[in-house]
């Protein structure tokens, strides 16, 4: 048995390693993206794992061929799946899965993190320091217990980052398509997203990416907003339309932003453009603005993040091969 892994990343070898070892298989790595210029690398490989922002292109033929060569399987080691042409990849007989709980509490901490520096002032407060200006007037903080964070999508994730919220003591409301009964010892409902926003002093999003969450806060979301309250996105770029949120931050219809993803990233993020004029002029406009926190889509990032995306995503192509069945298969 073979598997391929494709954009793997020099911090992940490690954990691909001892999974091999400790199984006996044979997993073999590049740093590429797969597309269909580079899905004839997969052939005489019984598995395959991929990682990437960027869909996969093609048509249902790459789906088929896949199949053609042997492969049983198409298994994304991240939550996300809008890469791949799911109904393609079934229709040719592969089971398409991903590993959507790699560790909740990555993307749930820094959804946190960037709530504490922005209700503190820290990214003001570095400015002013980088420019040895140490006075204080001004930017007086404002304590999470007296605030009410707002979380849309309260799933894995969104129920993590509401757990934290409510230890740190902030009141938790939440609006979901699903509610979670076991969530209500720490959050309360909304029945709209509408009533969330305008509740909100923190607004924190962690929807799934698909038809219904694109463009889920756009200029009329932002409207209902108050006008010092903050957004956090930690989910996907999309779900904010950016150019609703740079005209909202620059007529003050909200008070700031935390932004570990935005549309488009996939030209910008994980890159070095140091020296550069940035092609967008959207995201270029977000970077001069004093009360906007950016992140390289990082939230995943952690120890424990990489290591369980490497485990549960080969767990699963193993699992398969074998014959068995995976609860993250769709």
């Amino acid at each position: 048995m073979k598997i391929l892994m494709y954009s793997v990343r020099d911090d992940e070898q490690d954990a691909i390693q001892a999974w091999a070892t400790a199984h006996k298989i044979q997993v073999d790595t590049n740093d590429l993206e797969f597309h269909p210029e580079t899905a004839g690398l997969v052939k005489g490989y019984d598995g395959l794992v991929i990682q990437q922002r960027s869909p996969i292109g093609g048509d249902a033929s790459l789906y088929q061929d896949l199949a053609a060569a042997g492969l049983k399987q198409l298994t994304s080691r991240t939550a996300g799946v809008d890469t791949i042409d799911i109904p393609a990849a079934k229709a040719a007989g592969l089971v398409v899965t991903n590993v959507p709980a790699y560790s909740p509490n990555s993307v749930a901490e820094m959804s946190v993190a960037q709530t504490m520096r922005l209700i503190r002032n820290l990214e003001l407060f570095d400015q002013r320091i980088g420019q040895q200006n140490f006075q204080w007037a001004g930017l007086q903080a404002r304590e999470i217990r007296s605030l009410t964070v707002g979380i849309i999508g309260a799933g894995r994730i969104g129920g993590t980052a509401a757990r934290l919220f409510h230890g740190l003591g902030a009141r938790v409301i939440a609006y979901d398509v699903v509610r979670h009964p076991e969530l209500e010892d720490v959050l309360s409902y909304v029945d709209t997203k509408e009533e969330l926003l305008r509740q909100a002093d923190v607004v924190d999003l962690h929807v799934d990416l698909n038809e219904t969450s694109a463009g889920l806060i756009d200029a009329a979301a932002l409207k209902l907003m108050k006008s010092d309250a903050y957004i956090i996105n930690a989910s996907r770029g999309p779900v904010i339309v950016t150019e609703a949120l740079v005209a909202a931050l620059k007529a003050g219809e909200i008070a700031g932003c935390a932004l570990d993803t935005v549309e488009g990233e996939n030209t910008l993020f994980n890159q070095d453009h140091q020296g550069e004029v940035l092609q967008d002029t959207n995201v270029a406009q977000l970077m001069q603005m004093p009360n906007v926190i950016i992140t390289p889509h990082v939230g995943f990032y952690t120890n424990l993040a990489v290591k369980n995306m490497v485990d549960i995503s080969l767990d699963d192509v193993l699992t398969i091969l074998n014959g068995g069945t995976t609860e993250h298969a769709f």
